[in-house]
């Protein structure tokens, strides 16, 4: 009888009460061709993670040029180019400003580096790093994400 409850609970009852992810866009910004291809990790303000520039969709913009405007405010990546296709997908749990968790999936967009700033709005709340893909990989936490360097 237990496993039928929990099986009713985890197959009915709790997706009717789970509140759908919310949406950000990423970059995935990137340097070089081949096995010379680093992308750019930056860290979290929070935990200091490594992540990639991410955030909220923004008023006024589609999903590519708001991810490139992240890729801007939190790593100074200027003249990038992004895709007009998101590469692909993945959720992770988001501590909000007011104590909260919401679980978010963000579109990931590549962004071809031409130029970094040093001096952009959050210069002073990150650490940035090139590293190839893979190694990239290995530093995030997020296995959706690990999954998606792994393949770029």
């Amino acid at each position: 009888m237990s496993n039928l409850l929990d099986k009713a609970w985890s197959e009915v009852l709790r997706p009717m009460f789970k509140r759908p992810n919310r949406f950000q866009v990423a970059a995935l910004c990137y340097r070089g061709k081949g096995d010379e291809k680093e992308v750019l990790l930056i860290t979290s303000r929070g935990t200091g993670r490594w992540i990639l520039p991410k955030g909220w969709p923004i008023d006024g913009m589609n999903a590519p040029e708001a991810a490139a405007q992240e890729a801007w405010e939190e790593a100074g990546v200027k003249d990038g180019k992004p895709a007009n296709e998101p590469l692909g997908e993945y959720t992770y749990d988001k501590e909000m400003d007011t104590g909260g968790v919401v679980q978010c999936s963000a579109k990931v967009f590549p962004i071809k580096v031409k130029r970094l700033e040093q001096d952009f709005p959050e210069a002073a709340e990150r650490t940035l790093k090139w590293v190839p893909a893979e190694k990239a990989a290995e530093m995030v936490q997020e296995e959706d994400l690990q999954a998606l360097l792994r393949a770029f």
